[in-house]
């Protein structure tokens, strides 16, 4: 059969998703459609399903794709190809008279589309195809449709980094072809996350899954520095860096190749983080390092270091399924100068005297790992946990109001939403203007204007991926938001241009943080 799957069996799809907060459910659905797909639609369909087209973003904002109206077709006609093809010339047409054909093109291709058609087309172009099929249902429905394990799915995905080729192989080679794909040196891995924890002797419980009465277990405690994550590789002579979101940032941090290169090894791959020291050696603020780290020509990234926390691989052998004590000890051979400060312990004392240093010293607060633990993408297992005095979530700006008096003229109040990790929805939970200094209003000004969807009187509506810390004095129940909670005494801490809008805390964890959703003691 020759792949003509028409983009109305991906609407139809999503469709299903949306209208069901069951999991399963949304993974049946999805796992239906890859399986029907052919040749070179499954890389293509699921790029599409997890919100992003194969050819990433390819530079059509909401004006351009609002600009372009054209009556919808009546009956489908379109296949998930033609619009992969329109959106590789779309991607290749730049230069004098680009945007004109850029608009030519769509109106083409949005001609021939019905209308739920043309609103999936124009959603993916601007990064708002928000339908609940995130990465995570995408991998589960890639196991389910092709019978392979998850477990291999996952692992393989999370090596490779890329869940489109992943699918192929599910599809094509099965669980042996999943199990050959290994951890290549020059290729970024998805990182290990955390979740959160009020204090260090709940982060040694949860990390480790001791419960009351049970005997402790040990756990990596070790200082949490306020840098940005980066994963270094190194083979031979060639050392690469990557930021969270697996993008290449060699060439902005030069002291931390030249640093990687001298190392007593010929093959790494190291996890750590970027982070800016003063002339007292104190660290510096995040806005500061990440200022720095986004420059693009080399020189202002030059002066940040690099401190590192775990090791994934060392001169031919693959370190993630070994305990994370193993991984340390080779951190510790290879690299102990630039090792992260930290102590393997179950005392609850030991591991706050640990925290209070980390504070002491100007860090933001401690992770706490399962001494035990294999390294795995993402944050499933919460055998990482983070302490972080102060409350903290990292949420999305959905939109952001003009200000008034003095701040006539830029854009001040920001609306916040978390996460529904049921539907894939972003749930507003509150608003803040506070926080922000005249330089901090200025970019995001600059910012959220270049993310603009649209405006509604004083509101600028923005594409939903810019990630924002907000600190907090905690939450309390509310009408006035969907998710039934609101912030209070919100503030912004810091933008979070390391992290994607995927990875934002959930709706769950902040209900979690109302009063009488605390554990009694």
């Amino acid at each position: 059969m020759p792949p003509d799957t028409l983009l109305a069996a991906v609407v139809a799809a999503t469709d299903e998703v949306v209208a069901t907060r069951a999991r399963s459910t949304k993974v049946a659905a999805l796992a239906g459609l890859l399986a029907q797909l052919v040749g070179d639609e499954l890389p293509v369909v699921v790029a599409m399903l997890t919100g992003t087209p194969r050819q990433g973003r390819i530079g059509i904002g909401w004006r351009t794709v609002a600009a372009v109206d054209v009556d919808p077709a009546d009956t489908p006609t379109l296949t998930v190809l033609e619009v992969d093809r329109a959106l590789d010339e779309l991607a290749g047409l730049r230069g004098a008279g680009s945007q004109k054909a850029r608009a030519d093109l769509l109106a083409s291709v949005l001609g021939r589309a019905t209308a739920t058609e043309q609103d999936l087309v124009r959603r993916l172009l601007v990064g708002e195809l928000r339908h609940g099929a995130l990465e995570g249902l995408v991998t589960d429905a890639t196991a389910k449709a092709f019978g392979v394990p998850l477990a291999a799915v996952r692992r393989a995905a999370m090596l490779a980094g890329d869940l489109p080729r992943v699918a192929v192989i599910a599809r094509d080679e099965g669980a042996s072809g999943l199990a050959a794909v290994g951890l290549t040196l020059l290729r970024p891995v998805k990182p290990m996350l955390a979740q959160t924890a009020a204090d260090v002797t709940e982060a040694l419980a949860l990390a480790t899954g001791v419960k009351p009465g049970d005997q402790p277990r040990p756990a990596s405690v070790e200082w949490k520095l306020d840098g940005a994550r980066i994963q270094v590789h190194r083979s031979g002579d060639q050392v690469r860096i990557y930021t969270r979101n697996l993008n290449d940032v060699t060439d902005r941090l030069p002291g931390i190749v030249e640093l990687v290169a001298s190392l007593p090894a010929t093959a790494l791959v190291l996890d750590g983080e970027a982070v800016g020291v003063d002339e007292d050696e104190l660290p510096r603020v995040f806005q500061d390092t990440m200022r720095a780290f986004g420059q693009q020509d080399g020189v202002a990234g030059a002066g940040l270091q690099s401190r590192f926390f775990d090791l994934l691989h060392l001169d031919g052998d693959d370190l993630i399924d070994e305990p994370l004590t193993e991984r340390l000890a080779a951190l510790e051979r290879v690299a102990g100068p630039w090792r992260i400060r930290g102590v393997i312990t179950s005392d609850p004392a030991e591991a706050q005297a640990l925290l209070d240093e980390a504070l002491a010293t100007g860090h933001e607060g401690v992770m706490v790992k399962d001494a035990a633990s294999t390294y795995e993408a993402s944050r499933r297992g919460g055998a990482w946990r983070k302490v972080k005095p102060v409350h903290t979530l990292d949420l999305v700006v959905l939109g952001v109001e003009w200000g008034s008096g003095r701040r006539r003229g830029w854009l001040s109040n920001i609306h916040l939403g978390a996460r529904d990790p049921g539907t894939g929805e972003l749930v507003m939970v509150g608003k803040t203007f506070k926080g922000m200094t005249d330089e901090l209003l200025a970019w995001q000004t600059q910012r959220f204007l270049e993310l603009e969807t649209g405006r509604d009187g004083g509101v600028v509506w923005a594409r939903p991926e810019q990630v924002v810390e907000i600190a907090l004095d905690g939450v309390q129940a509310s009408t006035r938001y969907p998710g039934g909670v609101a912030l209070r005494f919100a503030r912004v801490r810091r933008y979070r241009d390391d992290k994607s809008a995927a990875e934002a805390d959930t709706i769950d964890t902040v209900r979690a943080m109302l009063p009488a959703a605390r554990p009694a003691g």
